[in-house]
């Protein structure tokens, strides 16, 4: 559970501002912006994952230009950086990125889960690494290009993450881990803009990568094929994708097929399934222990609750007693009604208005009270709930 803390107000001309600078148009912006309102800026790249490091394998090319670790995204951050005249810098954080992220990111998908890297990466590295990096070369806070706000409440003594201006771009869902000392030294200058209006201040400051396309994909894997990549990983590692295929079975328990391995399968999956139906087939389940893929009609996606657990509270310091929120499952999903229930230590369980459609184990909930993210957690397999 986060602690409380204070801060001094955001910006004042002077101060040392470390930015986070991933070689993108927004975190470049944000450099350029907090330079011209007079702040002392240092851009940060984390160095995560060597783009090369699979190549050859199969399925992938001799030379990845992939976004957010490639070294065309550095060069583009230190290109940004010399135009501004600002101090750049790149940490290596590669092994801890493959500690924290990669190998769960793996894990998760062979245990039957489906992991949300980009949260795992913000909640276990990103912000702690560039805090402590910051400190360390004297500066007082970071700066980051994510679409999001925060702000000191004086009447509950504690820091809130507030959804931005601009909410097709919100990324508040990849941000519910962040404790309160990282919301009270962070600044999301970003927060208050439009993406095109972003795109026009970095226009008018002469950035090069003005018109430079977002990245949709994760960072590790260009090409997304994560199948593909936990094989290439795995066999990296002298280890072999574990045997997991087992049978595709209807709710009542019925024998569809065989299948070659759960971590092939992700809740709601429709393509891909290796068996003819005369009307469409879902993945409703996925059972590790058993290694039984469950799969149905699309009605019998929706479920009426989840439970959560690994908990972080952001806008109150815990859940004593059921209130009433909206809750998002996932990043292009707008916050749905629900009571919020107490069910056991670092428990929370999610009762929605309205069921909803393919809840996901690895997947996190957040939690929200209009714009403000209350807190969230990562969604537990339906056999945790018996």
């Amino acid at each position: 559970m986060s602690t409380q803390t204070t801060t001094p107000a955001p910006c004042a001309t002077g101060e040392l501002i470390a930015v986070a600078m991933s070689g993108g148009v927004d975190s470049s912006t944000v450099a350029a912006m907090l330079r011209e309102q007079g702040a002392e800026v240092i851009g940060l790249t984390l160095q995560l994952w060597d783009q090369n490091r699979l190549a050859g394998k199969p399925g992938v090319p001799t030379r990845s230009t992939g976004r957010c670790c490639s070294l065309d995204d550095v060069y583009d951050a230190r290109r940004v950086a010399e135009s501004l005249g600002i101090p750049y810098y790149v940490v290596n954080q590669q092994e801890r990125f493959e500690r924290d992220v990669v190998r769960p990111f793996v894990d998760d998908y062979l245990a039957g889960r489906t992991p949300i890297p980009c949260s795992l990466c913000n909640n276990h590295l990103k912000f702690d690494q560039l805090l402590l990096t910051a400190r360390q070369i004297g500066a007082t806070k970071i700066a980051t290009g994510h679409y999001a706000r925060n702000e000191f409440d004086p009447a509950r003594g504690r820091w809130i993450l507030k959804r931005p201006a601009d909410l097709a771009k919100d990324q508040t869902w990849f941000l519910f881990g962040l404790t309160q000392d990282q919301l009270a030294h962070t600044l999301f200058p970003l927060g208050n803009l439009t993406k095109p209006e972003v795109r026009e201040i970095a226009r008018a400051g002469g950035l090069a990568l003005a018109d430079k396309p977002d990245s949709q994909e994760i960072c590790f894997i260009p090409g997304g094929d994560y199948k593909q990549f936990i094989a290439n990983y795995l066999d990296e590692q002298g280890e072999r994708v574990p045997d997991s295929a087992g049978q595709l079975v209807t709710t009542s328990g019925e024998a569809l097929g065989h299948h070659s391995g759960i971590h092939n399968f992700t809740i709601g999956q429709r393509k891909g399934l290796g068996v003819f139906a005369p009307n469409p087939l879902y993945v409703l389940q996925i059972d590790p222990a058993s290694r039984r893929v469950t799969v149905g009609g699309e009605p019998e996606l929706n479920r009426p609750s989840l439970l959560v657990n690994r908990l972080n509270w952001i806008g109150i310091a815990s859940l004593d007693a059921p209130r009433r929120a909206e809750v998002r499952i996932r990043h292009s999903q707008q916050p749905t009604p629900a009571t919020l229930e107490p069910a056991g230590e670092d428990r929370v369980r999610v009762l929605f208005d309205e069921p909803q459609r393919a809840v996901t184990p690895g997947h996190s909930a957040v939690f929200y009270h209009g714009d403000e993210v209350l807190g969230g957690g990562w969604i537990l397999p339906p056999e945790a709930s018996r």
